[in-house]
This record gives structure tokens, sequence and C-alpha cells, in this order.
């Protein structure tokens, strides 16, 4: 025997992770040179072709460290090889597999049909295989293995396996059927092929063949025919396989060696379809019981890299730090993983054997006696857990609900517990109701104005569990005497539990019921126990085992207009009609008719106070003012006087008195302008220099809003070291002097550059003595901080409808603000446009634009506003900005009231429509509908009960007339019709024609015209 095989052995190691280096010429003269650069490229095996081993390459190889396979095809033999033993038949035409090498003209290809075949044979290629041991080979490549029929597999090499037992049998696998791969025993193969070759770096089918595969052996994954897929094969496979030696196979060797040795299990970590592609192996397939661990990334394509938080999340294991021992990069939560395509990364770690040890926060007593049993979740409404109160108006109900639970089967008890402003001690209790789903229910008036409170409270209902199973006992025909004694021991236990605590008319009606209840038969014993009066008398008696009890969550009632409300700006100084006269508030009293005619109930106004003169702006925000030119009534304070304060071309604060009843009468409501800024004319730069921040040079900074700056006005610093107390007391001071002279709506200018605890303790003080006082937030800032702004106590807030034109914008901030839980404490104010914010979509709209804006801040909320001249379709800007042109912000203008175009009437019958639907009062209750047009937003707008459903459809476009196909849910009207069936008709009211039309189908075409770009109906079910 040649003593090759001997001192060429195939180790342990190397037979489950083989490094080898197929050679794919035919010509043995270069087989010798193959192995020597497979042995410096750090490869422990070498795949040859069929053919005879020149002699001295095992010696060579062995030498070297190198194992030797040899190919061989079990499915053909040359024909002269061929004996009448072996089932071969010729065939002349080449097989197209490319899995598969081809099949030469001269040769033999398999033919099996009975299980006598497969062991001829498996004994015929066992006897060759152990001839090429004998003479040098370690073992072989079984090539042809698909040929065989599946059920023939196994059997062929078992024959195999005991033809040649200590050859390395490595079964080439590419397109033998996953179920026959399962049906082999343990150990008949030492090594299997997957098919990464004709994989794509995606599906993920590989990764289905690849767990099958590892059912039957260690598996091979071969680089080729694909360049730069070295690096991927050897993380993949068990070993790898390539037939090209590179610059940086030596080291991806050494990486395979000495750090993925004795990691065998391996699992992805990484989406499927990235660019890189990242793998776990581990020394143990239970992540619990691993020691070691490697992280491996191979790079697939160009791309983003991986996000190794996401990595380390997938481990599922406490490692230790992970050590980049190839590549490059930390793998650290926050870092991003990249590797370039064909380019390996590999970052090592023990798994730490203990977790850490957390001390106990709770012992046994305490979880008995302190933890309640019965838990209640998510009281609603509540804003951040009752740190602020939630916001509803006078009038309404508030919807009271939680989730409340506990274990086993037992019943509940649930109640909530309510009172009024200043009723301190005074609650009032309502049962709670099951709503399913482990929700409960109940509701409590807003009757005054001021902060409400309710708490939640629910324990578990001992008689009320006892009556349920009695119940279903009853019904199921038991024997109940011992659930009689048991009733009758809850009667008695009942009137124990009252002694003493002043309930004597319950106690003696227990009483009188137990005494009926001995003098009684068992039939009557369980009417009585079931009775609506015996549960009664027991609900009143329960002590309420395992209570437990939310804190109290606060609710602010406000007036109806903190809620619904049409606003309109003007600037008192231009109503003169005429430019070349400063208005007074007497001007203003003649513009009340119009302004009641367009049905608005808010006259807004920006500051009336005194307006400084040094550094006062000229016509369209120009530094050069002349002498008679107005200024910005922003630039606050003069000499004659501050914030509490009017402008005296304005009048007397007597004309303002007047202007307040005159206005009352047309039901109009005055709204101020809280602007805190401060010209540097303000006596409050004299009386209180510490309320600001000056500079080194002794000046003081304007006010800034890049890239808007306002030379005019001087901020005060709310922190400023005689800032606090004072100016937060002054300020406070001068809202409380209005509100004494009849303001009670203050339009707040810019509130989110100011402290929120100020705004928070302000409007808590106006409130405590005005409770009727309302704020309106102009914040045009991040959500977050409008959302805070309204927790810490502004009513309403301006949003940026304004800007928003898109079908999805509309529906996605909608339902955000109506499903979402600003729902509780936000109230959006949409206001077509302001002195400040001429809407560039407006700057070239017709007439139909500006009707469609104002449909849809009028039927979208409850709050919505104009600044006078949109009534007019004025929308002339300053060129290239989003101002206007001759602003009234620095100069009085002349208004041509009535001019042709004007939609006057139009916003009047809006707000007349919005007045006579109670679903038009909020912007809650709205559901988006379909419509398959995306200029048309189609919407419902429904009250809770749905007595009044409202239908709008509305072009979002502004230049071009739309339609759209509709449709309208009939299904949602089944809550208002009897058995709760789809009505068969929906009568739907047209609003603007004052027309009823008997809808039948649910799909109808609305054409929306520019004369008419909306469309309003109210529906209600056919009787």
């Amino acid at each position: 025997m040649d003593t090759d095989r001997q001192i060429a052995p195939f180790s342990g190691l190397g037979r489950a992770a083989p490094r080898i280096l197929r050679v794919d010429t035919p010509e043995p003269s270069a087989w010798s040179a193959a192995v020597v650069q497979a042995a410096g490229a750090g490869f422990d095996t070498v795949l040859l072709p069929a053919g005879p081993l020149p002699r001295g390459l095992a010696k060579k190889a062995a030498a070297a460290g190198v194992a030797l396979l040899g190919d061989v095809s079990i499915d053909r033999a040359m024909a002269v090889e061929i004996d009448d033993t072996v089932p071969f038949m010729r065939l002349n035409a080449g097989n197209t597999d490319p899995r598969t090498p081809p099949v030469p003209a001269e040769a033999a290809a398999l033919a099996v049909g009975t299980a006598e075949d497969v062991a001829a044979l498996a004994a015929w290629w066992g006897r060759r295989i152990e001839s090429m041991c004998s003479a040098g080979f370690t073992g072989v490549r079984l090539l042809g293995l698909r040929s065989l029929p599946g059920w023939g597999l196994a059997a062929f090499l078992e024959g195999v396996r005991t033809a040649c037992p200590s050859a390395v049998l490595f079964g080439w696998t590419p397109g033998v059927a996953w179920g026959t791969l399962g049906t082999l025993p343990p150990g008949t193969l030492d090594l299997v092929a997957s098919s990464m070759p004709w994989w794509d770096g995606e599906a993920g089918w590989f990764w289905r063949e690849l767990a099958a595969l590892r059912g039957v052996a260690s598996v091979v994954c071969d680089a080729e025919p694909h360049h730069g897929r070295e690096a991927l094969a050897a993380v993949l496979g068990d070993g790898w396989m390539t037939a090209a030696v590179g610059a940086d196979t030596a080291a991806l060797n050494m990486v395979k060696r000495d750090r993925l040795s004795g990691l065998p299990f391996t699992r992805l970590i990484s989406p499927p379809d990235g660019a890189v592609l990242a793998v776990l192996r581990t020394d143990a397939a239970d992540l619990r019981r691993a020691r070691r661990g490697a992280v491996c990334l191979a790079g697939l394509r160009t791309g983003t890299g991986l996000p190794a938080s996401g990595i380390l999340a997938e481990l599922g294991a406490d490692y230790a730090p992970f050590a980049c021992v190839a590549g490059e990069g930390a793998l650290r939560p926050g870092a991003t993983l990249n590797v370039a395509p064909g380019a390996l990364a590999v970052y090592v770690a023990e798994v730490r054997p203990a977790a850490v040890v957390t001390p106990l926060s709770l012992d046994v007593v305490q979880a008995v006696g302190a933890v309640p049993r019965v838990a209640i979740e998510a009281p609603r409404p509540a804003v951040d857990g009752g740190r602020f109160p939630a916001r509803l108006v006078v009038g309404s109900s508030v919807q009271v609900t939680a989730d409340i639970l506990t274990d086993g089967h037992d019943k509940l008890g649930a109640t909530m517990r309510w009172r009024a402003p200043g009723g301190a001690g005074t609650w009032t209790e309502v049962a709670m109701q099951p709503l399913g789903n482990d929700v409960w229910g109940a509701e409590f008036p807003l009757e005054r104005l001021g902060v409400h409170h309710y708490v939640v409270e629910a324990w578990r209902d001992l008689y009320a569990t006892f009556v349920d199973e009695l119940e279903k006992k009853h019904r199921a025909g038991l024997n109940l005497a011992l659930e009689l004694r048991e009733g009758e021991a809850l009667l008695i236990a009942a009137v124990e539990k009252l002694a003493g605590h002043g309930r004597d008319d319950v106690a003696a009606a227990l009483l009188d019921l137990q005494a009926q209840f001995k003098a009684s038969d068992a039939d009557v014993q369980r009417d009585l126990l079931l009775a609506d009066g015996t549960r009664g008398l027991m609900r009143r008696a329960d002590p309420r085992p395992h209570r437990a009890v939310t804190a109290e969550m606060p609710v602010q009632a406000e007036r109806t207009a903190a809620g619904f409300a049409a606003w309109y700006e003007v600037f008192p100084r231009s109503m003169s009609d005429d430019p070349a006269r400063h208005g007074t508030f007497r001007d203003v009293v003649r513009h009340l008719p119009r302004v009641e005619r367009m049905g608005f109930d808010v006259l807004y106004f920006p500051p009336f106070h005194p307006i400084g003169t040094k550094n006062r702006k000229g016509p369209n925000n120009t530094l050069t003012p002349g002498p008679d030119d107005v200024g910005s009534p922003y630039a606050i304070g003069s000499k004659d006087g501050g914030h509490d304060a009017l402008h005296p071309e304005l009048g007397s604060l007597e004309d303002f008195q007047h202007l307040l009843q005159e206005a009352a009468k047309h039901g109009i409501e005055i709204a101020m302008d809280f602007a805190i800024q401060c010209s540097p004319d303000h006596p409050w730069l004299e009386q209180h220099k510490r309320w600001f921040t000056w500079r080194p040079d002794g000046t003081i900074r304007y006010a800034e809003n890049p890239p808007k700056r306002y030379e005019d006005i001087v901020n005060v610093d709310f922190y400023a070291p005689d800032a606090v107390p004072g100016l937060w007391m002054a300020l406070a001071e001068v809202v409380l002097f209005w509100a004494g002279q009849g303001i009670r709506l203050f339009r707040v200018d810019n509130p989110h550059t100011k402290p929120l605890p100020f705004w928070e303790w302000m409007i808590s003080e106006v409130q405590a003595r005005y409770p009727d006082a309302v704020f309106l937030a102009e914040a045009f800032t991040r959500p977050k901080v409008m959302y805070r702004l309204a927790k810490v106590g502004f009513s309403q807030s301006y949003t940026y409808f304004t800007w928003r034109s898109l079908k999805w914008e509309f529906e996605q901030y909608l339902q955000e603000l109506s499903d979402g839980p600003a729902r509780d404490f936000f109230r959006p104010h949409f206001f077509v446009n302001t002195p400040d914010i001429n809407p560039v979509p407006l700057q070239t709209a017709p007439r139909s634009g500006f009707l469609t804006r104002a449909a849809l801040a009028a039927t979208l909320s409850g709050l919505w506003g104009v600044y006078c001249g949109f009534e007019l379709c004025d929308a002339i800007p300053v060129p290239g900005k989003e101002e206007y042109l001759d602003s009234e912000k620095y100069q009085i203008r002349a208004w041509e009231w009535g001019r042709p175009g004007n939609i006057e009437a139009e916003i009047g019958q809006l707000n007349a429509l919005r007045r006579e639907n109670p679903a038009l009062h909020t912007h809650l209750g709205v559901t988006f509908l379909r419509a398959d047009n995306d200029q048309v937003l189609l919407f419902e707008k429904a009250t809770p009960d749905r007595s009044n459903v409202v239908l709008v459809a509305i072009n979002l476009d502004l230049q071009t007339p739309q339609s759209a196909w509709i449709e309208v849910p009939f299904w949602r009207w089944r809550v208002a019709v009897p058995n709760g069936t789809e009505p068969a008709a929906l009568l739907a009211t047209d609003l603007l024609a004052e027309r009823t039309e008997r809808w039948t189908d649910r799909g109808r075409r609305v054409s929306l015209t520019s004369d008419q770009p909306y469309a309003i109906w109210r529906i209600t079910p056919e009787a």
C-alpha cells in the first residue's frame, strides 16, 4: 500500500470546515504547482480533476499540510471502463444542466432501475474510490448524485461508505431534491455543496437549502463562478471553495481558520436584500449555551451600510464587547457598518456566562398589600397622565373611559366620581358600564366654566360574581343547596360590615331580606338572591375588596367661543375708508353691520396701543418713514403709554367702551392682540431697564426672526435680574386690565418665543378671575411646541393650514388632530390669511381659489378666520415674497368694500351653515371618504350620535374646475336605522341650493365648477 495515504490524513477539523482550492486544469503537470500555491494561500485542501495522481504528489501535499480530493462523476464513465456488471448505457447527447459537467459524446450515462442496480453501482464506485485513496487521495467529490433516483441515493452512498469507510465523501448536492437529502442517514456524507453559485444574494430559497444541507453534513460554499464571492462563501459555508487565488485569499483563510473555527452554527442577522449581508456564527445552536460568537459581514453590492444597533439587537445573548479582527469599523450602538462589495468584516466576542442580577424592588408583603389586584389603565380623557386638563366646552358631556381588568373570571364593579369647580369634597358618583374588550365608560356634564375633576374606581364585585355563577348553575339544572347557603352567608357578612358605618337604612333592608330568606323554600330563596332589589342593596353595601383608584384627572370647561367661532381681523386705523385720515374706534362701529352680514362673531384688532417713533417703519417695511407715516402697531409704547394705554388717534377709553357695547348688539365680540414686544420708546425701557438684556456697548438688540428683521421693536428678557417676578406680574396686570374693560378673547403674538412656565402661570391667574377668558396662540412653530402651549393654557392655536394644499396633507393632519392624543387639548384655528402671510397660491388665484380656501377652513375646523381683504379677493404681493404690497402693518389703507367679484355673500352663507349644523362646530368627528380624483377632497363631519351629518366635497385646484366619482358609505348610518341595518336610501339636502334628493346609489359623480368649487350636503337616513 502507498504510504502517502498514511501521512496525509484528513483532520477532524478539516473534514468539518475545509478550505478548498479547486484545480480545473486537467494537466497533471500543473497540479504540483497548485499544491504549493494552495499551501501558501492558507488552503488545507486541493480538489483535482478526474484522473490518476502523479507519483510523489501525495507526499508533497502531506509535507505542505494539504489534503487531496479527486473528482468522480458517478453517473458516467468512459466506454472502455464498462463491463457487464455495471448498469451503464451509451449516450451520445450532452446534458444541459449548468450545475453538472458536460457529458462527452464518447461517455456512457447512468441508467439504474432497481435496488440491485444501485447496489452494483455502489460496489463498482466503491472499489475505484478505495483504489484512489490507496494512491494518495484523501477522498473524492461525488458528481452526478442528482442523476440517481431519489429512492436509491441513500443506498448508493451507504454502499460506497461501506466499501471505503475512511474516505472523505464530498457530495455535490446542487439539484438533489431537499426531501431526498432528508432521507440520508447521518455520516453518510462528510461534506455537501450549496447552490451559492446560482444565488443572486437575495432569494430566500438559499437559506432554506442551507438549513436542509446542514441536516446532512458540513456545507461547502463555492465562490465561483462569480468574482468577489470569496468572503461570502467563507462566511456562509462551514467550508469554502474557490478556483482562484487573489491578493486577499491568505488573509481570508487565516480568519476562517483562526477566528471562525469551532463556530459551526450560523444564522442570518441582517435584512436578506441589503447591500451588506451579516451572519452570526456561534459554537452552540442555542445562544443561551454559546460561549463564543463572531459577527461576519460580507459586502454584496454598493449601497447603504448596516446600522450596528440593528445587528446587536438580533444577537439574542449577552456578549462581551466585539473586537474587529477583519475589516474596519466598530460594532457598537449608533455606528453604521459599511463593507465594500466582495470585502469581509469580522467581529468576535465571548458570551458572558451569567446575567447581571437586579435586586428585587418589591417584596412579597408589598406585592400582597400594596400592588392592586384590579388594574385601571388609560383613563380618558387625560393629558399627560393628568398633568394638564383636557379641554371641552360648557354644555357638553365628558365621555370617561378606562381599561379595567383583573385576574380570573370574577366580576368587577366600577364607578366614576366627578366634581365641579369650587366643589372641593363634593363628589358625584356614576356607575361605569362595560363597553367590551375590558373598556368601561361613564359620562358627566359640564354645566359651568372652570376645571372639573374625575377619578375612576374599580374593585372585585363578590356578589355580582356569585349571582353570575348562580344563574348559570340554575339554567343548567344543577342542585343549588350549597349555593343558597353561600348566598345567605354573603347577606350576613354584608350586614356585619355595615355596622358602625352610618348606613342603617341599607343594613335594615338587608336584615329584612335575611328574615324573608330564612322563611322561604329553596325556589323563593334563589329568586330572592337573583332579584334586582337584592343586587341593588348588595351594591350599596359592597365593601369593594381589592379597590383601585386613579389619580384625579382635570377637565377644563370653556365657553363655546373657545371651540367654535369665526374671526374677522381689521386694523381700526384703516376703518375711516380714507387713506388720508386715521381711523378711530367709532369708525369701526360703522362697519359692524357688514361684519355681521358675513356671519363673523369675533372682530379681532392688532395691537391698539401707542406706537413708538424710534426706528419707526415706513410703507412696505422701509426704514425711511416720513413725518406722517403711522408705523407698525406692533412697535408698542411711546410717551403716551405702554401696553395698558390706547393709541391716542384711535380714540379714548370711552370710545373703546362704546365700540364694545355696539359690537355686542350685533352679536360680535372684540378680540385684542397681546403682543409683549416693546418699541425703543416704551416707558419700561426707562422705568425697568433691568427687564431687558443690554449689549456691551449700551445698546439693546432689536427683534429678529431671520430672514425678517424688526428694527422698531425690542424684546423683554423674562429671566433678567429684576424680571422675576416684576415683569411677569406686570404682564399679567396688562391682561387683567383689559379683561376688566370687557375683553375676554386674547390673540397672543409669538407665544412660543416666551417661557412656557410664564404662560401656565399667567393664564391660570387670569382665568381664576375671569373663567371665560380665552387665549389664542399665534404660534407658527414646531407641532410639539404648539401642543405644549395648548397644554399650558392656550384654548386655540394657529396652525400650518395656511400652507397646506394637497389632499393627503389635509387628511393626515386632521386625522392626527381628531384621532390622536391632541384631540383632548388642542383646538386648531384655521386662518386663511394674516397681515403677515399672503399665501403664494392665492397671489395668482381666481375668485374660485378664495372660495376654496374659505370652504376648507370653515368646514374642517370649528375655528376659522380671515384678515380683511380676503373677502375682496385681494392678494397683490410684494414681488417674490409671501407678503402683501402696501401692507396695513405700515400704512393706512382704504378698502373698496363690496367691489365686483367679492365673496362676502358666500362667506356669510358658510358661516350660517356652520351655525346651523353642530357637526361643523369642531374639527372632531371628521372621516375622509373616497373620491377618485386627488384634486377633490371628500369628507364627512358628524356629531357623536350622528344626529347631524354633513358631507363636504371641495375642489383643491385653485385654478381649474374638477370632477370626481365619490362613494357614499351607506353603512355608516346603520346606528341610526332600526336593527342596525343599512338604509335603503339617504336623503341628501344640498345646503347651498336648498334642495333635497333621494340617494339610493353609493356612487355618484360630483362636478365642482369655478363658480361653485365646493358642495355641502346634510345627510339623513330615509325613515
